[in-house]
């Protein structure tokens, strides 16, 4: 017969490594399958720690986006593919995204781009933005975002 509760060490376990950082539901999902749990078990693991508050998707939608984005200079765009790799859910990615706030983006955008701009060494302005542009769209900006930027340091 199948065990109803999950085993108390792989259960302390994992509420030990969401208590580290925040996580989402997948990570942990296969977190305890590499520990050896089996579906019925890790669903139950994952419910339990949920009513526990020890994984909540929103809470680490908005914290992954916060900290890519003000510690890894992502864009929206990359964030939200990284989210969605995470198997995150569509309502938590848009509430993950939401945390950034709209003024403190563009900011760090056009100072990035700056920063940027006077790194890139090229004597061509044409091929000089062109190598700026690739390089923020490439870390999830908007085209139309990073050609803003570029307009607001001319």
């Amino acid at each position: 017969m199948g065990r109803r509760s999950p085993p108390a060490s792989n259960l302390s376990d994992a509420r030990a490594y969401c208590a580290r950082q925040e996580r989402s539901q997948q990570e942990v999902r296969d977190k305890l399958y590499g520990w050896g749990e089996h579906k019925a078990q890790v669903e139950g693991i994952i419910a339990q720690l949920i009513g526990e508050g020890y994984l909540n998707e929103a809470r680490f939608a908005e914290h992954f986006a916060v900290s890519k984005f003000r510690q890894k200079g992502w864009g929206r765009r990359k964030i939200e593919q990284a989210l969605r790799l995470r198997q995150v859910s569509e309502p938590c990615i848009v509430l993950g995204l939401k945390s950034i706030e709209d003024d403190e983006y563009r900011k760090a955008l056009v100072t990035a781009v700056a920063k940027r701009w006077e790194k890139v060494k090229e004597e061509n302005a044409f091929i000089k933005r062109q190598k700026v542009m690739r390089y923020f769209i490439g870390k999830g900006y908007a085209a139309e975002q990073v050609e803003r930027a570029l307009k607001e340091i001319e």
